[in-house]
């Protein structure tokens, strides 16, 4: 028998929409904690970060996880936020995430509101818990990508539970380490590299000369149907083929759930196989679920939104 959950995309601290989205899909508080007589919720990560409430946010998501009420996984703002708290182990005074302006910046709204220290300790232990991915069986869910050869990079740092050990988190946080490029690619998406010299600017106006790839379209032949990027910029990208692995991925299993990408416009599924719920709440859109009952291919009239 399987069992119905209501998997919710990224919060980013926008609480008083994850209430309201907790009660469109009739959950109701008891005793101090919001449930679902007959489903579970899921958190897809990236709870924290940019909204007005991701201490409450945290504490309500937190305390439905206790009772059993929902699980989460790991989002990249979440594992960013633990990098940043831990000291590195090689170099004293500094951390697996820089302290740099621009990563203070990112992260400055949490910081804000997690006080004090002892609360920001407890919660960076508690994003500790959390799995890089869920296997459901019939579901899946991950933050950004599901990618098997990945996911078997990791597996041999991870814990039973696909949550960090220090040395994932560590190794995880140095660049040119096969586990930093294996996260990078669960937890926020596989990125190739612009050819001669391309750069483009992110939503938060910085410059890349990598792209982000739609990795659950099946046709992902050249950089201008790969890329995960605004339409008004398409054209801006080489028609040229896509290098390496990635023209060729094909996923094989059952359906998967995942969030981190920033979706606008009207919520859907992106085929039968694949759903993203992030559409953008952190820039005014909507807080979106899908609402699984054990279908082996995904429905746009299973979406719920707020």
């Amino acid at each position: 028998m399987y069992q119905a959950f209501d998997v919710i995309g990224d919060i980013h601290g926008q609480y008083d929409k994850l209430v309201e989205l907790l009660e469109k899909m009739e959950y109701q508080q008891s005793v101090g904690v919001w449930r679902h007589a007959k489903r579970t919720a899921i958190f897809v990560g990236d709870l924290i970060d940019r909204g007005p409430g991701q201490v409450k946010t945290v504490e309500l998501v937190r305390a439905m996880v206790a009772a059993g009420s929902a699980r989460c996984i790991l989002g990249n703002h979440e594992f960013n936020a633990i990098a940043w708290a831990t000291e590195d182990p090689v170099e004293s005074g500094k951390f697996l995430r820089p302290h740099t302006d621009k990563n203070r910046e990112q992260h400055a709204a949490f910081l804000a509101e997690v006080k004090p220290k002892t609360k920001h300790d407890e919660m960076i232990a508690w994003f500790k818990t959390l799995p890089l991915w869920l296997d459901l069986g019939g579901l899946r869910i991950v933050h950004a990508c599901w990618h098997e050869e990945s996911m078997d990079v990791l597996r041999p740092w991870l814990n039973a539970d696909h949550t960090l050990t220090n040395e994932a988190l560590r190794r995880g946080s140095q660049r040119n380490d096969p586990v930093f490029d294996a996260i990078e690619i669960v937890c926020k998406g596989p990125e190739v590299r612009l050819p001669d010299g391309l750069t483009f600017k992110d939503k938060e106006g910085n410059a890349r000369n990598e792209v982000r790839i739609a990795w659950w379209h099946e046709d992902r032949s050249t950089f201008r149907e790969a890329a995960h990027i605004h339409r008004q910029y398409k054209h801006l990208l080489p028609d040229g083929p896509l290098p390496g692995p990635w023209r060729t991925f094909a996923y094989v299993g059952p359906p998967v759930i995942f969030g981190h990408y920033w979706f606008t416009g009207t919520p859907a599924v992106n085929d039968k196989h694949f759903c993203c719920v992030d559409y953008s709440v952190a820039n005014g859109g909507p807080l979106v679920a899908y609402r699984w009952d054990g279908e082996r291919e995904l429905s746009t009239l299973k979406l719920v939104s707020v």
